[in-house]
């Protein structure tokens, strides 16, 4: 497994080792071991989704402020655009985002982890997400911010607004947002 820092280097991508002939393929879509020692630190799953959208569906901004998740996000059908906000105030990325293309084809990962916002947009018919979590679903302590807010300046690779859920429709820009320390 290839482990890449993104521009905030907490954020990671990663890439498995493929082993393709003329019947198809294998690789290892997730070793905790190999995970780990990417990390420098333990973690613990305790849930996997399982998403469905169509062409131009825009997902997120969402994290949790308490129960906060870290995520090992990757597709399994199509293709997305995903994205990861720093909203740890801490940091000296705050306020930054980094995007990365995942598809059924490259078959990249991203690790996600807790204190930061997460979205995606579909950018191929359809696409299927598939992602760990660190923590449970916790909907009283789910946050969304604005897709769009001027603040972060998200260069999402779309050309019209793209299909939003009505809590998406509701998200806040990040002056208003519950932040992490």
């Amino acid at each position: 497994m290839k482990v890449t820092p993104l521009a905030i280097p907490d954020v990671l991508v990663l890439e498995p080792q493929v082993f393709g002939d003329s019947r198809g393929f294998f690789f290892e879509s997730f070793n905790q071991q190999k995970f780990e020692r990417a990390l420098d630190r333990r973690v613990e799953f305790v849930q996997d989704n399982h998403s469905r959208s169509a062409r131009h569906v825009l997902r997120g901004l969402h994290y949790q402020i308490r129960q906060a998740q870290g995520k090992l996000v990757r597709v399994v059908h199509g293709e997305v655009f995903d994205v990861a906000v720093d909203l740890r105030r801490s940091s000296p990325t705050f306020g930054r985002w980094v995007g990365q293309v995942l598809s059924a084809e490259n078959k990249l990962q991203m690790w996600i982890p807790e204190g930061f916002a997460h979205g995606f947009v579909v950018t191929s018919e359809s696409a299927e997400f598939l992602y760990k979590t660190t923590d449970f679903w916790a909907p009283e302590h789910e946050r969304c911010i604005a897709w769009d807010d001027p603040e972060l300046a998200i260069e999402w690779p779309i050309e019209s607004a793209p299909e939003l859920s009505g809590k998406d429709r509701l998200g806040v820009s990040l002056l208003e947002a519950e932040l992490f320390s």
